[in-house]
């Protein structure tokens, strides 16, 4: 919710439910390269952001841009009934009020290349809840996967090396802020499945964010009063990003995609981002990357590769 987020969106929910589409446009892999490129850069752009503004201020002013245009969309859809808020709700706060400040929290506290390689392990851990949650089958190749991603995320998050700024940059806190708010957006993908079915995405994707919103404006408040904030125009623009490019148009791009492009070739997206984020990381902040902070990554993307590839052969 990322957003993915609806900070990231990559909800595999609807993926299972779409037409078996074989053929693959030109345009259809242009636009998919676009959502990795929209999608990679935000991490870094929250590093930017954070700059000048605090974390809860950020969060709170990326989804006060990003909640109006959502409920836009949601105008004329399903209905959300009375009984649903209260799910709607919590699933909002978790995915906002837990994924996403963490995630600001984690940026904080390391490089934007360790940030962007952690949170690039939502997927994985989507296989992990499908299986507690959804009773979805979890195959060797899988496990492996998980295995892969987990020691690769140690790697990144605590190795260390001479010269190597991306590590240097990163404190254990910011490490586990970044895990944490990966862990929640993944069970916010899951928990959705359900609701999202019942309901239409537009709908609880427009909702839960206006809950998590909600639940996030008086700590952002007292956050606002408390410490220091400067609204630069990079700050500024950086939430302009993270509202309408990640949260908005990238959830409508990507669900756009699922209808027309098989499922394991929209999933493809995934091994693109953490590669666009670490180049923007290294062109933006000078981050430099030394063998262990490589190694994790051809880790952590091995076991991307393993647990999607496992996961494409029922799509």
């Amino acid at each position: 919710m990322s957003t993915q987020n609806v900070t990231d969106v990559r909800p595999f929910s609807v993926a299972g439910g779409l037409a078996n589409v074989t053929r693959v446009s030109i345009r259809s892999v242009a636009a998919l390269l676009l959502l990795a490129v929209m999608w990679g850069l935000s991490i870094p752009v929250t590093k930017l952001g954070l700059q000048t503004l605090p974390p809860l201020t950020l969060t709170a002013l990326r989804f006060a841009i990003a909640v109006p245009l959502l409920l836009a969309f949601a105008v004329g859809r399903h209905p959300l009934p009375w009984r649903a808020l209260p799910r709607v709700a919590a699933l909002g706060v978790l995915g906002i009020g837990v994924g996403q400040v963490a995630q600001t929290y984690g940026v904080s506290g390391t490089s934007a290349s360790v940030g962007t390689i952690i949170s690039a392990t939502i997927p994985v851990f989507i296989v992990f809840f499908a299986a507690v949650r959804l009773k979805q089958h979890v195959s060797t190749t899988q496990k492996f996967g998980l295995v892969a991603a987990f020691a690769g995320i140690a790697l990144v998050a605590l190795g260390h090396g001479h010269g190597t700024t991306a590590i240097s940059q990163t404190t254990a806190g910011g490490a586990t802020c970044v895990l944490l708010s990966a862990l929640a957006i993944a069970f916010y993908y899951v928990w959705s499945v359900e609701l999202t079915t019942a309901y239409g995405t537009a709908t609880v994707a427009a909702w839960s964010t206006l809950f998590g919103f909600i639940a996030l404006l008086p700590w952002a408040s007292w956050e606002m009063l408390h410490v220091p904030i400067h609204f630069t125009a990079h700050a500024v623009g950086a939430a302009v990003y993270l509202g309408v490019v990640v949260t908005v148009a990238g959830l409508f791009l990507w669900l756009s995609l699922l209808r027309i492009v098989p499922a394991r070739v929209a999933a493809s997206v995934q091994y693109l981002q953490p590669v666009v984020g670490i180049a923007a990381a290294s062109t933006m902040f000078g981050d430099r990357l030394g063998p262990s902070f490589v190694a994790g990554v051809a880790l952590v993307l091995a076991g991307l590769a393993l647990t999607m590839t496992s996961r494409s052969k029922r799509t």
